[in-house]
């Protein structure tokens, strides 16, 4: 008998489907859907390199953050833009989001580009060696080597540390030897990465960056299960926006026995609820463009009025403050295409204008406020009962 066998019995490498209550397998089939939904969405190549780059930044944010890392967002995406200057003393906090940026991208590589495959120990190693490499460390700790040495983290106790290797060797095989039923791949493959997370943090075979290794595992399994790469940071998105949810679901989880179920629910409505909420910034995005493409159409006349009157409700277009309102005398401010087209014209001029698009119904005007119009194109959409819209059809 191995000691993580009389210690850890509940490490047995089972689902346990009985265990999941109806409400997580509707949530995990509302994932697949969303899914789809998400991976079907054509947008412009700008639209769609940038929604890569923001949920990157909030994956490898999240996942680092979960241990500390104190960079906002907006910092982390300036980083990967090559914009941010850091101190000495903080430079460390950019390397910990490079690593697993650089992770991310081993796993598309070897997911997308080379097909979904068996996850080996020596890739989780890897992984692991990339989450901690030119970090400062503990001394018993070596990036991709296996603990030695007993590890508590909280109140729960890691599986021994003979046993790790067997435990990651046994981890493997279980997850390369899950078969599931014919037409439900993708929601069962979801289930996979949550009870892969469990157990492999159950285990915590390293010295250090276990959290970190474990959502990097559950990426890659999302990536297998059909997810896009935006929506595959999401779950680690949610863990650390939950965070002390997080570490309590974790808690229960190894304290109760290895019963999966709560966590299983706690992660499914959470994954949920991050697909709606990208979907909001998908939906978003394709708002815009429709918006602009109506207003080039509405315009159909060239002319110095007509692309001067085109480019001003298009910028008021991109305000976001004070919901969208503009004080009339601010407008040649917007832009510096609307100073060059205002700086020769009358104040007659702008109110002709503005007079104008009134009548076209591309703006909004409230005394001496006005806003684009963008609403509008809320009116093509299908109609349905009112009360009736989903959760993630809001449009802001």
């Amino acid at each position: 008998m191995r000691t993580y066998e009389r210690t850890h019995q509940w490490i047995n490498f089972e689902l346990n489907l009985r265990q999941i209550e109806y409400g997580a397998w509707m949530l995990l089939g509302e994932a697949v859907s969303k899914t789809e939904h998400i991976a079907g969405v054509p947008l412009l190549p700008e639209a769609a390199q940038r929604l890569h780059q923001v949920f990157l930044a909030k994956g490898a944010l999240a996942t680092t953050a979960i241990e500390g890392n104190t960079l906002t967002e907006d910092e982390v995406l300036r980083h990967l833009e090559g914009k941010l200057e850091v101190s000495p003393s903080r430079a460390y906090l950019t390397r910990e989001i490079d690593n697993i940026v650089e992770a991310c991208n081993l796993i598309r590589k070897q997911v997308i580009q080379q097909g979904a495959r068996s996850i080996t120990v020596d890739e989780i190693k890897e992984y692991n060696r990339l989450v901690l490499r030119d970090l400062p460390l503990g001394e018993d700790v070596v990036p991709g080597a296996l603990r030695e040495h007993s590890v508590m983290v909280g109140r729960y106790r890691g599986a021994p540390a003979e046993d790790c290797e067997y435990l990651l060797d046994r981890f493997c095989s279980w997850l390369d030897e899950l078969e599931f039923p014919k037409g439900q791949e993708a929601a069962f493959s979801i289930l996979a990465a949550i009870a892969a997370h469990l157990y492999f943090v159950w285990i915590h075979p390293f010295g250090d960056g276990n959290g970190r290794t474990a959502r990097l595992i559950e990426f890659r399994f999302l990536l297998g299960a059909g997810f896009p790469t935006p929506a595959a940071h999401l779950l680690s998105n949610f863990y650390n926006l939950t965070r002390s949810e997080y570490y309590r679901q974790l808690d229960h989880a190894g304290r109760s026995g290895g019963d999966m179920s709560n966590f299983i629910a706690y992660a499914s409505q959470g994954l949920v609820d991050q697909l709606r909420e990208q979907l909001k910034v998908i939906r978003n995005l394709q708002w815009s463009t429709a918006w602009e493409n109506y207003v080039y159409q509405r315009f159909g006349k060239v002319g110095d009025a007509h692309v001067r009157r085109r480019r001003l409700v298009l910028d008021l277009s991109k305000v976001a403050d004070n919901g969208g309102w503009v004080q009339v005398g601010d407008i040649p401010d917007l832009s510096a295409r609307l100073a060059r087209a205002y700086a020769d014209k009358t104040e007659k001029t702008l109110s002709r204008d503005l007079n104008e698009l009134k009548r076209m119904e591309l703006i909004l005007r409230q005394g001496r406020k006005v806003k684009a119009n963008k609403d509008i194109i809320l009116a093509f959409l299908p109609a349905r009962a009112k009360g009736q819209q989903s959760a993630e059809g809001t449009i802001h």
